[in-house]
This record gives structure tokens, C-alpha cells and sequence, in this order.
């Protein structure tokens, strides 16, 4: 599939989902967005769906501004995922106990880990700089400096809602590791303090959305802004990344005569500000609920909790801002699937998945997301698959 193009207010609105299934309220806010005077260009990813402010699967692509509320809450929030040398044959044909060991390894919902994880004492960890980022801490925006203690004991912590641990299966019968988290709570009241400062400035009082806020070039409010965005994103980065080293530690431990070995992780970006440069014009580019699918670069696109989900590889196309979808998308509000599905219907929709199969987690039923093979079929221009996995243990907060 192509896009297609809708008329928008500064900008066209380039979709890459058939604008007949998005949502009236969704299509309000996409044109909201194309009305922002600093708006370079908008994609629209087949995931998209109602988000607060802008849509979830939009690419914003804005000249000297940014719109904190675009970002969402959860910055830097992404996916993680890693091939191990481990087969199909060598899971036990029961694995509640793994996926105990791994709810054990990783606290999930608002737990927190006893004292700070120092990634220095994790073999696996594949990230660099935790030291230099956590001295700055100090340097974050003034109502988020109480929160020190917390959010180092939140680091390597997956949260809740839609964040999940997954053990997958590839089509040739390997496994992997694949998780979903971002920047815990002080992400979120970094991006809720922002937000705050943006609605306040006086060039934000005619905009047709209070949430599409910006802050402008050349302001402390920007300078700050950035700051703390950008340190944010870094600290997801690592919280995913002491995630992944914690469920390789579980991984060589249950598997000890296996003695499994990893590729390197492959990790991205969903909720994220990035600078970048099309036709020699910089740009802030904000993707919320994208991944960037630049050539050759590798994405992560998952389903739902008893779907597939998919390792891809960026064909580069700039008309998306080389951008791809960063999951299904929802099809129906948290609300609205608890009130029309039940426990068994998760546990139905879930068989053959080692998962919670209860209703506090009914929000989360596969059918209240879009089908994932569509949505990637619909995106064959932004990416090409280079695996297919299909999860058979999925831990949620």
C-alpha cells in the first residue's frame, strides 16, 4: 500500500491506513495538527488511533518547535529484542515456572526493585553512559528532583498497561526475548511538567487544541525542554536495556545446561523526538507510537498479548520521515473492552500462551488492538519482515 493524501490545513496529511476505518475523532486531530504554523509534514501510520493531542501513529515533522503533549507522557517509551541460541525444543512443555522466574527478575506494575540495579554488575548489558546520564539527574527540571530514589529504583522496571515481556518463537523454531517499556514515572512527570509550561505560553492561547502546545527556538522553555526530553529518552533506553540483561541472567540460569547465547538487541524508539534532516531542512520530527524505519535500520512492530509481532527492516521512504508503525494500535478504548469482554474471553483469545488470564488485564484482549498482519501489509513500502515471532510466555504489569 501507498499513502494516500488528504487535504490538511499548512500541510497534506499523507496516511498510510485507509482514512474510511480512522476514527472521526482521530481525523479531527490530524488536521488539528496540520494547522500548526510550524508544521513541515505529517504521516499518518496504519496503527492510527484517538491519542490525547495528537494521534497515536503520527509522525510530526515541525521547523524550530516542539509539542510536548505529541511526545506523550511515556517519553522514550519502546521495544527491546534479542535472538538466543535456544530452540523450540528446548522449552519445557510447562512454562509457568519461567515466566515466575522472569515476574521475579523484573518488578512489574508500579513494583520497583529493593535497591537501584547497577548495570555495571549485569554481563548482558548492552547499553553505555548510565553513569554520566544518572550524574545529571540533578539537572532535570525542579518539581522531578524529589523523585531521585524512585526513579533509580525504577530503572530496569516494566510498568503496566500495555508493556509487556514476551518469550517468542521465530518460523525456524527459535527463541527470543522481546519487551515494551519507556521512562516510568519520571518520564511522566518530566512530560506532564513540559506540558504544564508549554499551555501557559501566550503563543499557545489561539491553538485549536490546548494539548498541541509548542515550545518555540531560542526560549528557555525550549532549551529546557529539550534538556529534559533528551534525558529521558536516554534513561528508557537503559531501563530497557538492564531489563534485557536481567532476562538473559533468567534465561542462562533456567537453561544452564543449554547454555544459551545471545544476538546483539535490537531496540527502538516509539514515543520519541528525534532531529533529522529532509530536503537540507532541519527538523524536529516527533513519532508518537512510531518507529523509525530508516534503510536498512531494524524495527520492532508487536500485536497483542496472543498475536505475532514482527522484527522488521527500514526501507527508508521520506515521504513517512522514514518512519514505520510501532505496533497493531487499538481499535477500541480500555473502557470499552472491559465493558464488552470477560476474563474467559481473554483466556480464549490467549490459549496456548503462558500469560495472566485474568480480568484486571482484560483492557489488553487481542481484540480490542487491529490485526497486525494487516497493519504490516499495509506498510510494505516502510519496511520489509525479517522475522516472524509468535509469543508463547507474555508477562503484564
Amino acid at each position: 500500500m501507498t499513502y494516500t493524501e488528504l487535504p490538511g490545513v499548512r500541510v497534506p496529511i499523507r496516511m498510510w491506513a485507509d482514512p474510511a476505518g480512522v476514527e472521526d475523532g482521530a481525523l479531527r486531530q490530524l488536521r488539528n495538527v496540520s494547522s500548526l504554523p510550524w508544521i513541515e509534514g505529517l504521516a499518518v501510520m496504519p496503527d492510527v488511533h484517538y491519542g490525547k493531542g495528537a494521534t497515536v501513529g503520527s509522525v510530526i515533522a515541525m521547523r524550530d518547535a516542539v509539542c510536548p503533549a505529541a511526545v506523550g507522557v511515556d517519553i522514550g517509551c519502546g521495544m527491546s529484542a534479542v535472538k538466543t541460541s535456544l530452540r523450540a525444543g528446548d522449552l519445557p512443555g510447562d512454562l509457568s515456572r519461567l515466566r515466575s522466574r522472569i515476574e521475579r527478575a523484573v518488578p512489574v506494575g508500579r513494583g520497583l526493585h529493593g535497591e537501584p540495579v547497577d548495570p555495571a554488575d549485569l554481563p548482558g548489558y548492552a547499553a553505555r553512559g548510565w553513569a554520566g546520564l544518572w550524574a545529571r539527574f540533578g539537572e532535570l527540571a525542579e518539581p522531578v528532583r524529589p523523585r531521585a530514589e524512585r526513579a533509580a529504583k525504577q530503572l530496569g522496571t516494566l510498568g503496566s498497561g500495555n508493556h509487556f515481556i514476551e518469550v517468542c518463537l521465530d518460523t525456524e523454531g527459535a527463541v527470543w526475548l522481546m519487551l515494551h517499556s519507556g521512562s516510568r514515572n519520571i518520564g511522566k512527570e518530566l512530560a506532564e511538567h513540559h506540558i504544564g509550561e508549554a499551555q501557559r505560553l501566550p503563543h499557545n492561547r489561539d491553538l485549536p487544541d490546548r494539548d498541541l502546545a509548542v515550545f518555540v527556538a531560542g526560549t528557555p522553555q525550549m532549551a529546557a525542554y529539550r534538556h529534559d526530553l533528551f534525558w529521558a529518552q536516554e534513561y528508557a533506553k537503559h531501563n530497557r536495556a538492564v531489563m534485557m540483561a536481567l532476562l538473559q541472567d533468567v534465561l542462562a540460569r533456567e537453561f544452564r545446561k543449554a547454555r544459551p547465547s545471545f544476538e546483539p538487541v535490537i531496540s527502538c524508539h516509539h514515543n520519541y523526538v528525534a532531529e533529522e534532516t529532509y530536503d537540507g531542512v532541519e527538523l524536529l520530527v516527533t513519532r508518537k507510537g512510531a518507529i523509525r524505519a530508516g534503510g536498512g535500520e531494524y524495527g520492532i512492530i508487536p500485536g497483542s498479548m496472543g498475536t505475532g509481532s514482527y522484527i522488521v527492516r527500514g526501507l527508508g521512504n521520506t515521504a513517512a520521515f522514514n518512519s514505520a508503525s510501532h505496533g497493531a494500535g487499538r481499535r477500541m478504548s480500555r473502557s470499552a473492552a472491559r465493558k464488552r469482554f470477560t476474563a474467559r474471553d481473554l483466556a480464549d483469545q490467549t490459549r496456548g500462551v503462558e500469560c495472566r488470564k485474568d480480568s484486571g488485564v482484560v483492557d489488553e484482549i487481542p481484540a480490542a488492538y487491529k490485526p497486525i498482519d494487516q497493519v504490516i501489509a499495509a506498510q510494505r513500502d516502510l519496511v520489509e519482515v525479517v522475522a516472524e515471532l509468535r509469543q508463547v510466555v507474555c508477562v503484564k504489569g
